[in-house]
This record gives structure tokens, sequence and C-alpha cells, in this order.
């Protein structure tokens, strides 16, 4: 079961469809041509609508078999969108939404407390692999000029490390959205800032996190038009999107550290 297949310029049609500016360069892999749709819906507030094109009955039935029954054919498409909405939702869960679909509109709507702890055995653990994987990503896109989207996932590495190890804790985070804050609950949860042992070349190393994590968040502030222009718009070189995606691995190790060594683990 899968979506409709879409080519990279198809892509960037539905983009232009709802006012996106998604230009086809034919340089970029039909991924990052849909990361790049998602990540502009977001930013202009399209994103349900763009979601509810996507899942829309009518573009299952130009690339199914015309073989199939009527019936098979509703059983395939009501698969496929729920497979789909599987993947998306379990990438979503740190942040406390979930993707559904009501009355042929796809909208995100928030999880109650119970849905969530009930929903933890089924989330892959956040772990140096899953940390390299997104930073891997954030690479490519790197590589592809996409620097909007490397800098979505550097905070993303962050916030959802944050997250782990709050709830790790048994703790439901409060600030989802909101990095520095989401960061403060993990120092002081972690005693990281109690250490009066610390070696003061240590101390004077670990306040440099402070700036990763303000760095990071100003870059992409979720509330800010990362796509606007004028003088909120970023400008950034290459190697500057690269040090942000590093820096933002390089902490999101540490503070995983951090967790196994307070909590007892021997593989920090």
């Amino acid at each position: 079961m899968s979506m409709p297949y879409l080519s990279g310029s198809a892509i960037c049609d539905v983009g232009k469809r709802f006012g996106l500016a998604l230009e086809y360069e034919g340089m970029k892999s039909r991924w990052s041509y849909m990361y790049d749709l998602i990540d502009l819906g977001i930013g202009s507030s399209n994103i349900s609508d763009v979601l509810s094109y996507l899942f829309d009955e009518s573009n299952f039935s130009k690339c199914i078999p015309s073989s199939l029954t009527n019936e098979e054919f509703k059983e395939y498409y009501k698969r496929s969108v729920e497979s789909a909405i599987g993947r998306i939702n379990s990438l979503l869960h740190y942040s406390g939404k979930e993707l559904v679909i009501k009355n042929d509109k796809a909208v995100l709507v928030s999880r109650n407390k119970e849905e969530i702890e009930l929903s933890l055995k089924n989330i892959p653990t956040i772990n140096r692999d899953y940390i390299k994987r997104v930073a891997e990503n954030a690479i490519d896109n790197i590589e592809r000029s996409n620097y909007d989207s490397a800098l979505t996932q550097a905070r993303t590495i962050l916030e959802e490390t944050f997250c782990f190890v709050l709830e790790q804790r048994n703790i439901q985070a409060n600030n989802k959205g909101n990095i520095k804050n989401l960061y403060k609950e993990v120092k002081n949860e972690y005693r990281m800032h109690f250490d009066e042992k610390a070696d003061r070349r240590v101390k004077k190393l670990l306040s440099g996190l402070e700036n990763i994590v303000s760095a990071v968040a100003e870059m992409r502030n979720k509330s800010s038009d990362a796509h606007g222009v004028g003088e909120n718009r970023l400008t950034i070189d290459k190697h500057h999107a690269r040090l942000a995606v590093n820096s933002a691995m390089t902490m999101a190790d540490f503070i995983l550290s951090v967790e196994k060594k307070a909590n007892g683990k021997l593989d920090y």
C-alpha cells in the first residue's frame, strides 16, 4: 500500500496550486521536493489544504490499476491513507498532536495524555542512530541548497531529544515548540548546572550549549516566517547551515549521554 507516485515537477505543481513558491529545477530528488512542499505548507498555514489534496481519492484513481473492482479500489484507498497517516503520526508523537481526516479535510488535533502514554511503546527510541539519520538528511538538504529544511531538521533534532529525555523521567514536556524552555526543563530535571565538583573549564564548555540552543531556535523559529522576505528573512551560507546541523547533532548526543548516566545506564 502506498500513496500515488508524484514526480518532482508534479510535486511542484501541487505547491503552485496552493500559492507556494516551489520551482522545479530537476536537480533534487522527489522526497526533497516533497519535504519542501510540506515545509512551505506549514510556513504559509496551508498545510491542511495541501494534505487534504494529497489524500483525496481522485488522486488514487489515476494510478491504481483499472482491473480493481470498485470495492477493491475503496479498500486499497482506505488502507493506503491509513498507512500514510500512521507513519506521519509516529513522527508527530512528540508534538502532542496527530493528523486525522475529518469531513474529507486533513487536520491536526491535540492528543490526550492517556493516548500519548499508551502509544509510547510503539514510538522508535530517540538514540544516536536516529540523530545521525536526521542529521544526514539535513546535510543532504544543505548539499541541495535547501537551507531552510536543514535548519528545521536541526531544530527537530534538539526538540525531540529534549522531549525524549524528559519522558524517560515520566515528565510530559510542557514547552513543545519552545526549545529554549525545553532545554531549561532538561537542565533542571537532570541537574546539569548543579555539579559543584566540575572543573571550571568543563563548566565553560557546558555554557556553550546555551548558545547552540538559542542560535538554532532563532534561526528556525516556528513562530516566524522562514520563507518570507525582508529584514526577517534569514540569509545563511552553506557552511553556516552545516555548522548549525552539526552543533545540534553534537548537543543531542551529549544530552542522551546525560540521560543515560543519570538513569544508571552503563553505555553513556
